[in-house]
């Protein structure tokens, strides 16, 4: 396998950027939305997943608003918080609240109901939520949280899911594994993928990076397969990436 340290000598087929200006916007007053994946009425043929990483939505909802109760089902839905708290309740009896620095879960299985709220009146909520299609269809659904410590990330990858229940960060009915690293300006740090054939996705939450030869921007998407490691280097400080390893094959 090449790795990505000489990215640009690859050819072409091996990365896909996406730049954060190129991904679909929907603004429905109470919701703000990109999409870095086809999603609702953002359809784009050259961008509907990579690999089993089917939807990357980044939301900003309103002061008490959210999405009503509404079903999902055999697909591994993940919620990240960035800002303010977010308000769950679920057909499983669930009502709970996450916030920055929690993981969320939800394996829809044979089916499942949820709403998501804007806890707050006087702040957004800003998530990321994702969907990762699961290596196992017609599971019973399951519902986790967690809470990490924030210093964890601290110029470091710190893991916030994987395929093990008894492994760092909640687990998901597939082989991937996601890390979040915030790091000061110009530290370097490399990530080893876990399973041979998997693909690294990479999404800027805050600041600048370089990855191989790669520069990316705060909410640039950077995917990346035939490798077996990667660099990451930040380029400003308090620089914030997340990192998801998933299988390429659907």
């Amino acid at each position: 396998m090449e790795n990505i340290n000489s990215l640009q000598d690859q050819k072409s087929s091996h990365y896909i950027l996406h730049k954060a200006n190129t991904r679909g916007h929907a603004d429905h007053g109470w919701l703000e939305s990109y999409h870095t994946f086809s999603f609702a009425n953002y359809q784009n043929n050259d961008r509907m997943n990579f690999g089993v990483l089917r939807v990357l939505n980044d939301d900003r909802v309103n002061q008490g608003m959210g999405f009503g109760k509404h079903p999902h089902d055999n697909m591994e839905i993940i919620s990240i918080p960035l800002e303010g708290d977010l308000e769950h309740q679920d057909s499983m009896g669930n009502t709970t609240v996450i916030k920055e620095g929690d993981i969320q879960i939800m394996s829809a299985g044979t089916g499942i109901f949820h709403s998501e709220k804007n806890k707050n009146h006087n702040q957004f909520v800003k998530f990321l939520q994702i969907w990762v299609y699961p290596n196992k269809k017609n599971v019973t659904p399951r519902y986790d949280q967690i809470s990490l410590d924030l210093k964890d990330r601290r110029n470091k990858l710190q893991q916030i899911l994987s395929p093990n229940s008894n492994d760092q960060g909640v687990w998901i009915h597939q082989d991937a594994w996601f890390h979040i690293g915030r790091f000061d300006k110009a530290f370097s740090s490399s990530y080893q993928l876990k399973k041979a054939g998997n693909g690294i996705y990479a999404f800027v939450l805050k600041g600048d990076f370089t990855i191989g030869e790669i520069k990316l921007n705060e909410r640039d998407g950077l995917g990346i397969w035939n490798t077996d490691s990667i660099k990451v280097i930040a380029n400003s400080d308090e620089a914030e990436i997340l990192i998801m390893e998933v299988p390429m094959e659907l």
